[in-house]
């Protein structure tokens, strides 16, 4: 079986509050994006076998998130050996949640390939295991993303007449030292309220709380965002933690 997947942007991001788990808790409005795809392949085979093409970074087998998936599955489920074969197109460590994306779309799989019967909701409680972005790529639809990102709720976001284009960078920044340089607040408006107005305010309301001190380390991040202003960007930020750039321009 052959899935293909897709990888998200943050329309806006506030980081609230630290909590005594150390995790984060934040608000970010997840848009699913379709302009560049992995694809997952998975058959039975007489014993496990993982394949990654276009890797853009080195990691250990056992760490990939598409790897990880299948045991996490495999310890519940007597799953039998596959061969899994990972084709990279979205860049890893960007921000817009390319690895997120695999490791839900290969629990999707190994639910569908061996019949397993997972609704949804138990799909979710797996995917919130492998990080906490990997349960919106279960759907296919925008979501505003509370808790530490993973409690979704669907809203009627359609941005299909404009055009969305991502600039990547070849600078890696850790998820844990860029929540380090933010100062978590609670925004007077949330974000689920500033999503509604017209596309043409959300230059000046839509805030991603990780872009002040990443791009006081990483001017050349704001420059991107600068360009694309110039270009003529309705709304321009980045995503995630960085370090990919986008933009949303009318057709």
């Amino acid at each position: 079986m052959i899935i293909e997947t897709h990888f998200k942007i943050n329309l806006g991001l506030h980081v609230l509050k630290k909590m005594e788990s150390g995790y984060h808790q934040v608000e970010t409005v997840l848009y699913p994006v379709y302009s560049q795809r992995d694809r997952v392949e998975i058959v039975r085979s007489d014993h496990f076998k993982f394949q990654i093409e276009n890797q853009d970074f080195e990691i250990e087998q056992e760490k990939n998130i598409v790897v990880k998936a299948y045991r996490l599955l495999e310890k519940n489920y007597d799953l039998p050996p596959v061969s899994i074969r990972l084709v990279k197109n979205i860049p890893s460590g960007a921000g817009i949640g390319g690895g997120s994306a695999n490791g839900a779309l290969t629990l999707k799989l190994l639910n569908s390939l061996f019949d397993l019967r997972l609704t949804t909701e138990q799909l979710h409680c797996y995917a919130a295991q492998l990080g906490s972005d990997v349960p919106f790529f279960l759907r296919d639809y925008p979501c505003w993303a509370t808790g530490v990102g993973d409690q979704l709720q669907p809203i009627a976001l359609d941005l299909s007449a404009y055009r969305i284009e991502v600039a990547f960078s070849d600078i890696r920044i850790s998820t844990a030292e860029a929540y380090s340089w933010v100062t978590p607040k609670i925004p007077p408006i949330p974000l689920s309220e500033l999503i509604q107005r017209p596309i043409q305010e959300w230059r000046s309301v839509l805030v991603n709380d990780f872009e002040k001190p990443i791009f006081l380390r990483y001017p050349q991040l704001e420059l991107t965002k600068e360009n694309f202003y110039k270009k003529g960007a309705l709304y321009s930020a980045m995503s995630g933690s960085g370090s990919s750039v986008f933009a949303i321009f009318n057709r």
